[in-house]
């Protein structure tokens, strides 16, 4: 059975860094479920950094908002796999106008085809609820959903790490 290992911190803690290290402690090969859509030039360079930062001999998967479906059909033949990030995934689905319950649901699935996987899933994901209120309603619902997903994955993961400024806190 697999086994759900979730990554949570702040912008720039290092979540993907561990990720890779513990991915890469499974074996050699290991998928990297990418989420991000790039949307302009400064995002398209932190991909390319991500890109530069992990093995090239990794296999990288684009699901920006097909994560379960992957997961599902692609998790075979992998020693593990990282999936960069929660956070992302979700706001492609809200980016489509998918629901609150449609998207938590989503998440319920995820963690349940993650413990059936053959492989460890090691879930990346940011910790949005650290910072101050936001001021308009759309980046509430993305903050109240965001942290709703975390709650559910935290709940489902076999471990739990928090990043701090690069060092790993495990919290479960």
């Amino acid at each position: 059975m697999g086994e759900l290992i979730f990554i949570i911190g702040g912008t720039r803690s290092g979540k993907s860094q561990q990720a890779q290290k513990l991915a890469a402690a499974y074996g050699q090969k290991v998928g990297y479920l990418a989420t991000c859509i790039p949307g302009d030039e400064e995002m398209a360079q932190r991909v390319l950094l991500h890109q530069k930062n992990r093995p090239s001999h990794w296999e990288t998967i684009e699901a920006p908002r097909e994560v379960v479906q992957v997961l599902r059909q692609d998790s075979a033949g992998f020693e593990a796999i990282v999936i960069d990030c929660l956070t992302l995934w979700i706001f492609n689905l809200m980016e489509i106008h998918r629901s609150e319950a449609e998207i938590l649901t989503q998440v319920e699935q995820l963690c349940e085809v993650a413990k059936e996987a053959k492989a460890p899933i090691l879930l990346v994901s940011d910790e949005v609820g650290g910072g101050i209120v936001p001021d308009n309603a759309l980046a509430r619902k993305f903050r109240d959903v965001t942290g709703g997903a975390n709650q559910i994955v935290a709940r489902h993961a076999a471990a739990v790490y928090w990043m701090v400024a690069g060092i790993p806190v495990k919290i479960k």
